[in-house]
C-alpha cells in the first residue's frame, strides 16, 4: 500500500511525540533487528529507527529502506540519522489502529 502526502504528513506528526526503539549499529540489519521491528510495528504500527554512528555500512535512508522491505513496512520519513517506518497492523483490534486519512478519490470528468 502507497501512503499518500496527507498520510504520510499524518504518520509524520504521530511520530514526533514516539520514543526511537530501533538502534542499528555496528551489526547493521540482522534476523534479531528485523523481528524486533516487526514486533514492535505490529504492536505499534508506527516505529521510529535510528543509524548510531558506529555504524559505517548505512546511512538512515539506506537502512530506513532495507528494513522497511525486510519487514513489509512503509518509509515514512527519514531525517539526519533518524527514520520512521509503518506498517498497520493485523493482530490490533481496528478501534485501537491509527486511523489514516483516506486517499482523495480521483475526479472524473
Amino acid at each position: 500500500m502507497e501512503l499518500t502526502s496527507k498520510q504520510r504528513a499524518q504518520l509524520r506528526g504521530l511520530a514526533n511525540s514516539i520514543d526511537t526503539i530501533v538502534h542499528i549499529g555496528k551489526d547493521g540489519i540482522g534476523e534479531n533487528l528485523v523481528k524486533q521491528a516487526d514486533d514492535a510495528l505490529e504492536a505499534r504500527e508506527l516505529i521510529k529507527g535510528r543509524v548510531l554512528e558506529n555504524n559505517m555500512e548505512y546511512d538512515a535512508r539506506l537502512a530506513a529502506e532495507e528494513l522497511a522491505k525486510a519487514t513489509r513496512s512503509e518509509v515514512v520519513q527519514v531525517i539526519g540519522t533518524k527514520f520512521v517506518l509503518y506498517r498497520e497492523s493485523h493482530s490490533k483490534p481496528k478501534d485501537k489502529r491509527i486511523q489514516l486519512v483516506k486517499a482523495a478519490k480521483k475526479k472524473s470528468i
